[in-house]
């Protein structure tokens, strides 16, 4: 996925099992946030500054959209835990992130690894991507500020 995409129509099955598509968002502009793992410190920490920033989000005509790779129990546990106020779409086939371009190699303490690639990407009101953070520009603590360019 590159700026100046669409992104897909179908996006997935949320938490609770309903699917979630682009055209549910017209009219909005959409943050999608790809993380890892649900209650990883890091994962913890970005949906926290997400959620603690999301009625601005909201002023700001802005929908907020979680995925990760993980299912719908562990989304919603994750959710209440940390009463996360947007829903999480469940990629536990991997289809949404691959297609996506975050999942692949990573490395963490020295070893290389496939995984999910923290991504964020930011979309216009029709479902356009105007910006993309990648892993290495995403600070969890601060990244509503980054996506509200703060």
């Amino acid at each position: 996925m590159e700026i100046g995409q669409r992104l897909p129509e179908t996006l997935g099955i949320d938490q609770d099992g309903k699917t979630i598509k682009l055209s549910d968002f017209k009219g909005k502009k959409l943050v999608l946030y790809v993380y890892p793992r649900d209650s990883t410190p890091g994962c913890t920490n970005e949906a926290c500054n997400l959620r603690d920033n999301y009625q601005r989000f909201l002023d700001a005509g802005y929908a907020v959209l979680g995925v990760s790779t993980q299912g719908a129990e562990s989304h919603r546990k994750f959710i209440e835990k940390y009463s996360l106020p947007f829903p999480l779409i469940c990629d536990t086939d991997k289809k949404l992130v691959t297609e996506l371009g975050a999942y692949g190699e990573k490395k963490m303490y020295g070893k290389t690894t496939m995984g999910t690639l923290r991504t964020t990407f930011i979309t216009d009101t029709d479902g356009v991507v105007t910006s993309i953070f990648r892993p290495k520009q995403i600070k969890v603590k601060e990244h509503a500020a980054q996506i509200l360019g703060e």
